[in-house]
Formats: structure tokens, sequence, C-alpha cells
């Protein structure tokens, strides 16, 4: 994940600094929207995660049951965002048709690694998951570079993109290629079971990830042209902050769907991304200008004395990041209304702001707030006794 990690970063600031800030602020609304529609891709890795984890004995019928609904799963999105592709030109403001249709091909491979992840994760055959991981980043730096370098354009970027999003799918099918067998199956892990909680998940997963990418949106509406392509520019180094301890999320989550082992994986896991994220913070403070060189260099000098705040920022998101996937651990539903909730207070405080340094102190005072208010509810919620942690879903906070 550490080299998946790099390759993404370094994917990004080369694009920033090979684009320059209006065509990268164009990328990276692009690149926001695949995150949030990845909703279904990690709606369905988390459920197979978590049933394999909390259920070893049904490996055989939950691995058969998730991939089938992945396949078909897949297929419907990208039909669906193909339809939709003058939407999203349009509300992006890109002027480019093929730019926006190529979100539709991407989402069906990035679905497919989804499914196949959640079935390696909950069996936690860690090697595969690596190297798939590794595959997700590796490709997509080195052809959208090259791609980049040879005609620098969003579109080049996101065909990059594309290609790199194929050998992970390849690798996946490649480590599940043995079909396992089962005495009997079990009515808990049928298809419509399985897919209300990919559904369940996926709109948790929804909030969240609408929740930390709906401010590059804000900001291409908002600012002038310049301003959010600075913006943008910043949150290369939030992102970076998000997604370092990811592994952390990634380790934590079986343990997380075992109730005896819930609160502990949850105290260490966050205090692992707190110190994580107290050196990243630090490091940028103290150096700024070796931390402009990794955001994309002099283009985007105006915002080197505030790239510790978009640090600050990326530490809040993966705190957040980890406390929403406890609540699918122990599948609440409640919490996530508070996400919901925030997004839009997100959308209404921010659509105010006037400058990068504004936008930044709203979204990063509100995800803040919401990381307050999760943690009090789950550290409630995981002072009860084991045997009261699995009501049905509904009762759940």
């Amino acid at each position: 994940m550490a080299v998946m990690n790099l390759a993404a970063y370094a994917f990004t600031a080369i694009a920033a600094r090979l684009l320059g800030p209006q065509d990268y602020g164009a990328l990276a609304s692009l690149m926001a929207l695949l995150l949030v529609i990845a909703v279904l891709q990690l709606g369905l890795q988390t459920a197979a995660a978590r049933r394999i984890s909390a259920d070893p004995a049904q490996v055989a019928q939950i691995e058969r049951e998730i991939l089938s609904l992945t396949y078909r799963v897949a297929g419907g999105v990208g039909v669906g965002l193909l339809l939709l592709t003058p939407v999203i030109n349009s509300l992006l403001r890109l002027d480019n048709l093929a730019a926006a249709s190529l979100v539709a091909l991407c989402a069906v491979p990035l679905t497919i690694t989804g499914g196949q992840l959640g079935v390696l994760q909950g069996e936690r055959r860690w090697w595969p998951v690596a190297m798939i991981y590794v595959a997700t980043g590796v490709p997509k730096l080195a052809v959208g570079t090259a791609l980049m370098l040879w005609h620098p354009t969003e579109l080049n970027a996101l065909v990059g993109v594309f290609v790199g999003a194929i050998a992970p799918v390849l690798l996946g099918a490649y480590a599940l290629r043995r079909k396992r067998t089962s005495e009997q199956d079990s009515s808990r892990h049928s298809t419509r079971p399985v897919a209300r909680e990919v559904l369940a998940n996926a709109q948790a997963l929804l909030a969240f990830l609408s929740l930390i990418n709906c401010d590059v949106i804000l900001a291409r509406n908002v600012l002038d042209e310049h301003e959010a392509g600075l913006y943008a520019g910043g949150l290369i180094l939030t992102k970076a902050m998000l997604f370092l301890p990811q592994f952390v999320v990634v380790v934590a989550f079986p343990s997380m769907s075992t109730a005896h082992q819930r609160r502990q994986a949850l105290v260490r896991g966050l205090a692992l991304i707190v110190a994580l994220g107290a050196v990243g913070v630090l490091a940028c403070a103290a150096l700024p200008r070796l931390a402009l060189v990794f955001v994309g260099g002099p283009d985007y000098a105006a915002i080197q004395g505030r790239l510790w705040l978009f640090a600050v920022l990326g530490t809040v998101l993966s705190l957040l990041q980890l406390l929403v996937y406890a609540v699918l651990a122990r599948r609440g539903t409640r919490s996530v209304y508070l996400v919901w909730g925030t997004l839009v207070v997100l959308v209404a405080a921010g659509s105010q702001a006037t400058s990068v340094t504004g936008l930044l102190v709203v979204v990063t005072a509100v995800d803040t707030v919401l990381f307050v208010a999760l943690l009090a509810a789950s550290l409630v919620r995981l002072r009860k006794p084991v045997e009261d942690q699995a009501p049905p879903p509904e009762a759940v906070m």
C-alpha cells in the first residue's frame, strides 16, 4: 500500500506540474468524481471482508455471491455513467466529452477490483492484496506520465488511469482462480442480503467520499480558475496525508469486524494515524519549500505558507475514514446520518468562501466537528458489553 500511495501521489504531483493549475483543476475534479463513484467498489469490498471475517466457514458461498454481484454492478455502473457523459461534462465544466466519457470506462475495472480485494482481505491473504495495491498504483503512474509527457492534457492523464486499472483486475482474477467448495450454503449469505449490505455500505461511503471530495468541486464554482487550481494543488498534500495511513484501515477492518477485537483495533488505529499525521504536519510547517516541490512546484508558490493546513485537513480526513469503517464493521447506520448532515453544512458554508484560505478553514473546521461527534458515538458504543454489540442494523448507533 505504501508503493500504491507513493505512486498515486507521484501521479498527481507530476500531473499538477505538467498540466498547470487550470488543466490540473479539471483533472482533479474528474479524479474526485471517480472517488465518489468508487463507493460501490468499496461497498463490495467491505461487505465481502466483513462477512468472511465474521463467518469464515462460509467463505466459498460468500466469494461466489460477491464476485457474481461484482460483475453485474460493474457493468451497470459503466453503462449508467456512459449515458451520463453530457451531465458530467456540464457539471465539471470540462468542455471535453471524451474525458467525461472515460469516467465510465475507468469505473468498470475499479469496481471489479473492489469485489476481488474484499474476498482476499476477509481471508487475510495479505500477499495478493499487497500485489493488487501495487498494481493499482504503478501502471497508472507509468502510463499516465508517459502520455502526459507526450501531450499534457487531462484526457491523456485519464487514459493512464484507465489503462492502469486493468492490471489489478488481472491479478485479482489470478489470485482467486481456485474455485472453493462448501458443504451447505447459508441463507445469510445469499444474493439478497449481500446486495443489501453492499448498498448500505455504499451509501455510507458515498456520504464520506462526497464529503472529502466536494470541496474541489466547490472550489471550481466559488473561486476563479487559477485559485481553484491552487486549491486543487494543495489537496495533493491533503490526499497524501489521507491515504498514507490507509494501510491502517485495510489491516484493522477485519479485526474491527470481530466483536472482541473492535475496541483495541480502533484505538490503536487512531493512535497510529495521529502519530503519522503529526509528523507530516510538522514537516510541512518546518520545510514548506520542500513540501511545495511535492505539490507541484513554483506554479503553486502562492499556497506555500498554507501547506501545513492542507496537511492538517488530510490528517482529520484520515481519522474520519477509520471511524467510518469502524461503523461499517459493526454494521452501524445512525452515525452515517451525521456524515450526510455534515456534507450539507459543508456545501452551504463552503459556497460562501471567497478565497483559498477561507475555503480551507471552513472545510477543516466542519470536518473536525464531525470527527469529534463520530468519535464520541463510537466510544459510547464500544463501552457496551460485547454480547450487546450485534443488534439489528437499524438499532445501531
